[in-house]
């Protein structure tokens, strides 16, 4: 299987996918030096502050469900929440109904860090992202949100035919 689809796949591609995963390692470095220039908390701290703020239950989620929006295992995630709540910016809190959950909830410490963060942050994005892709970034994002969808898509469907075959 592995043979057919490397066969499908041309120089050009490749060194389309090969292009991607520079831009998004050396846009990443960029954003965490400037961040750590201006004696700011990593990057990744801010991926955990913004979901927090952004999440439909009012700046709180699981751990299992911040560890799915900033992309970490659920082990890397703990490690990583130790640290910002050590700093006083977030906080784990018992789920009602649910004594062996916790959530995560930004503090108001949190939420100023983030604004704080931010023009860090956006000055990244604006100076060496959105450049690329001239007045028209929408197009740009459903290609990579139609990815994103394909790619967990698939998960979700090996997923269903693993646990059928298991009942089988």
């Amino acid at each position: 299987m592995a043979t057919n689809a490397t066969s499908r796949i041309s120089d050009e591609q490749l060194r389309a996918w090969r292009a991607f995963l520079r831009a998004h390692s050396t846009m990443l470095r960029r954003i965490g030096q400037d961040l750590e220039e201006a004696d700011l908390p990593p990057l990744s701290w801010y991926d955990v502050l913004a979901a927090l703020r952004d999440a439909p239950q009012g700046q709180r989620l699981r751990q299992i469900e911040l560890a799915e929006q900033v992309l970490l295992s659920t082990s890397g995630l703990s490690r990583l929440v130790d640290r910002i709540e050590a700093a006083g910016l977030i906080r784990r809190v018992r789920c009602p109904g649910d004594r062996r959950s916790l959530h995560v909830e930004l503090t108001d410490e949190g939420a100023a860090m983030l604004e704080e963060m931010w023009p860090v942050y956006a000055r990244g994005i604006a100076e060496d992202f959105l450049p690329a892709f001239g007045t028209n970034p929408g197009e740009i994002r459903r290609a990579l949100e139609a990815i994103g969808e394909g790619c967990a898509a698939q998960r979700s469907a090996a997923a269903e035919q693993d646990v059928a075959e298991a009942r089988s």
